[in-house]
């Protein structure tokens, strides 16, 4: 058994928490953090890399701002190679967050997507808001 919780967070409630720390998506990264670790898999890091390179964001943060949350996301989580393909998401691009949190063993999957939302829970993995994962207890 794990002795820690683990958590996997959609690329929109990642950059939302990075964009608005105060924000509920950040509150929920930071609960996240300080209850857990935090999984990626080299896709998701890919997806996050690519979103963050977009020009839309230079008015909120910096480009080389953004380049430095995302190392520093890569040093603080666990890498997981996904072992299994799962295509149940309406949208097959967030099939990726499912593969991720079952191959992890994730508590939770943590999205604003309401396609994610509607399949929980998934596997035993709990499908959460930000808002509902910040108003849930953890095991300690």
């Amino acid at each position: 058994m794990r002795d820690k919780a683990r958590f996997v967070f959609d690329a929109n409630a990642i950059i939302s928490a990075f964009l608005f720390d105060k924000s509920t998506p950040g509150l929920a990264l930071e609960k996240a953090l300080m209850n857990g670790e935090l999984l990626l898999s080299l896709e998701v890091a890919e997806e996050l890399a690519s979103v963050l390179r977009r020009d839309k964001f230079d008015r909120y943060v910096h480009r080389k701002v953004r380049e430095e949350f995302l190392k520093a996301l890569i040093l603080e989580s666990v890498f997981i190679e996904s072992r299994e393909t799962i295509r149940v998401c309406r949208d097959p691009a967030d099939d990726k967050f499912l593969e991720l949190a079952v191959s992890g063993s994730a508590s939770h999957l943590i999205t604003g997507d309401e396609g994610l939302l509607a399949l929980n829970p998934f596997k035993g993995i709990s499908i959460l808001s930000p808002k509902e994962f910040l108003n849930i207890s953890l095991p300690t």
